[in-house]
C-alpha cells in the first residue's frame, strides 16, 4: 500500500523540521531516501494500530477527508522516526507522536472514526447509503401484521 503522507507533505507542513532533522550536517541537503523510508514505515505503523477496528480492504477505500486525518498523523509519526533514525530527537517531537499514536488508538478503540467510499464501512459491498462502520444496518422482510391490515378482523 500507499504510504499515507509524502515528503511534499512533510516540506508543506513543516520545512524547518524536514531540514533540522533529516538535512545532511555538511550539505545542508535532505536525505530523501531516509525520509521516504520513514514514512513508509509510519504509514505501516498507522495501519497495524487501525487493523484493531479496520479490514485491509477497509482501510484502502478510505474517503479524501480520512487520508486527510490520516496523512497529518503519519507525518508527526514520520517525523519521529526520522528524528530518531538522525540521532535529532526532541521533547516536542515526542509529545506530537505519542498524541498521534494515542488519537489513532483512540480511533481503533471507536471513540472516532474514518469514513469510507462508496457510503459505508461495512464488509458488505451490497449496502450502500449512508452508514459508519459501527452502525447496525437491519434488513428485514415488510411487516406482516399491521394496524391496516388487521382493522377488518
Amino acid at each position: 500500500m500507499q504510504p499515507y503522507a509524502t515528503i511534499d507533505d512533510i516540506d508543506a507542513r513543516h520545512p524547518a523540521e524536514l531540514i533540522l532533522l533529516a538535512a545532511d550536517e555538511n550539505s545542508g541537503i535532505v536525505d530523501d531516501g531516509r525520509v521516504s523510508a520513514a514514512l513508509v514505515d509510519a504509514s505501516a505503523e498507522v495501519r497495524a494500530i487501525l487493523k484493531a477496528r479496520y479490514s485491509s480492504a477497509e482501510l484502502g477505500r478510505l474517503d479524501s477527508e480520512s487520508l486527510d486525518t490520516l496523512r497529518f498523523y503519519t507525518i508527526d509519526v514520520a517525523l519521529y522516526r526520522i528524528a530518531l533514525s538522525f540521532a535529532r530527537s526532541n521533547e516536542r517531537i515526542k509529545e506530537r507522536y505519542e498524541a498521534a499514536i494515542k488519537r489513532l488508538e483512540a480511533i481503533a478503540a471507536g471513540k472516532g472514526g474514518l469514513s469510507f467510499e462508496g457510503g459505508t464501512g461495512g464488509d458488505d459491498p451490497s449496502i450502500t447509503g449512508p452508514a459508519s462502520p459501527n452502525e447496525v444496518i437491519v434488513d428485514v422482510p415488510e411487516r406482516m401484521f399491521t394496524r391496516d391490515r388487521l382493522r377488518g378482523l
